[in-house]
């Protein structure tokens, strides 16, 4: 059973859209108690709530979208890197093995 939000998002499935969802939540409850604390009216309380909800969610989700990218572009280059390690170790062309003299003059 998953949860749809809207009815097209599956906040179980989507990266980052659970931890949106409960970020926009508790964005709404501290904007909304916080101006109704210091306006003490209940329906624009509860516009500056939906508001609060949307900003956060929206903000949460682009930061959380961002991070999740450069995760898997450093994943994509150390995959490549260790691919590389494993084909030219031991090889002429691996950088880390010293050339002896011999091998200077042949190339």
């Amino acid at each position: 059973q998953s949860f749809k939000l809207l009815g097209f998002l599956d906040v179980q499935s989507v990266p980052c859209a659970r931890e949106s969802v409960l970020y926009g939540s508790v964005g709404s409850l501290v904007v909304g108690l916080g101006h109704f604390l210091a306006t003490s009216r209940v329906r624009r309380s509860c516009d500056f709530a939906v508001g609060g909800f949307i900003c956060t969610m929206l903000g949460y989700w682009f930061y959380c979208r961002y991070n999740l990218a450069q995760h898997r572009i450093q994943q994509r280059m150390l995959k490549e890197g260790m691919r590389n390690k494993i084909l030219f170790e031991g090889s002429s062309l691996d950088p880390e093995r010293k050339q002896t003299g011999s091998e200077r003059s042949d190339s």
